[in-house]
């Protein structure tokens, strides 16, 4: 009995395991600008190759001063949420303080961190979480105050993590993210980073067939906090002399 018993409880923990992404998300766009940080995504979640679920918001508010959005298994994204959520509330229920003002949430800097050591352990285990997560808004000083600084982070699954003024995930790593590098400025307005997003989330639709023009855009500013957008769609245009042409009529035989 107890040989059967741990038998069977290997295969359930065995069950447990995401061996391999299958419905995922595609790429995260993130940008600081002169009041903040925004980030940017797509709301598509394919099933391997097919448009499965269109609705799919993969930008989310951890509290009132941190925004996170992630590619990979949308699952993998859920369980990260429910951890984040279950930290953020019991950082409510342990606070000394019942006012909101008074509250000492986790700075951005500081989910960032912890998101990093979750990945690690995670995929230590050869269980890991199946994402590319971008974590966007502001440090905390010393003192409780939050910082003038924006604050732009990612963790990957295996727990590698890095800082920068732009990020991109999944196939905007090889697309966005030159396009970004090219255009950022430090004293960008809002009006431009958000422009410049929506330019680079366009061409991904473009050239990613993971892609979708339904996008949403979030914002984290020191002031206003956090802001997601709800889903709309970007405007294309399909008439580039390059779509329309068949390319058998470019002097080859018809290939790349």
């Amino acid at each position: 009995l107890p040989a059967q018993s741990t038998h069977a409880d290997a295969l359930t923990a065995s069950n447990q395991a995401t061996t391999r992404p299958i419905t995922t998300g595609t790429s995260v766009l993130g940008i600081k600008y002169r009041d903040g940080v925004m980030l940017a995504a797509d709301t598509l979640c394919s099933y391997g190759s097919l448009a499965k679920y269109k609705n799919a918001r993969r930008l989310l508010g951890v509290n009132s001063n941190t925004l996170i959005g992630a590619s990979g298994e949308y699952s993998d994204l859920q369980s990260i949420s429910d951890l984040l959520k279950a930290n953020a509330l019991e950082d409510r229920c342990t606070a000394d303080s019942l006012y909101d003002e008074d509250n000492n949430e986790e700075c951005a800097g500081e989910v960032w961190s912890y998101l990093r050591a979750v990945m690690y352990q995670r995929r230590s285990k050869m269980n890991p979480l199946w994402n590319d997560v971008v974590v966007a808004g502001f440090r905390q000083e010393t003192d409780g105050r939050t910082s003038d600084s924006p604050f732009l982070g990612v963790v990957d699954k295996i727990g590698t993590a890095y800082e920068d003024d732009v990020l991109a995930t999944g196939f905007g790593g090889y697309i966005a993210l030159p396009l970004m590098r090219e255009k950022f400025r430090p004293d960008m307005e809002e009006g431009e980073a958000r422009a410049l997003l929506e330019d680079c989330l366009r061409i991904l639709f473009y050239r990613d067939c993971r892609a979708l023009n339904r996008v949403q855009i979030a914002k984290v500013t020191k002031e206003g906090g956090v802001l997601v957008s709800d889903p709309y769609e970007l405007d294309t245009y399909w008439d580039f002399k390059g779509f329309v042409l068949n390319k058998g009529e470019l002097g080859t035989d018809g290939g790349w």
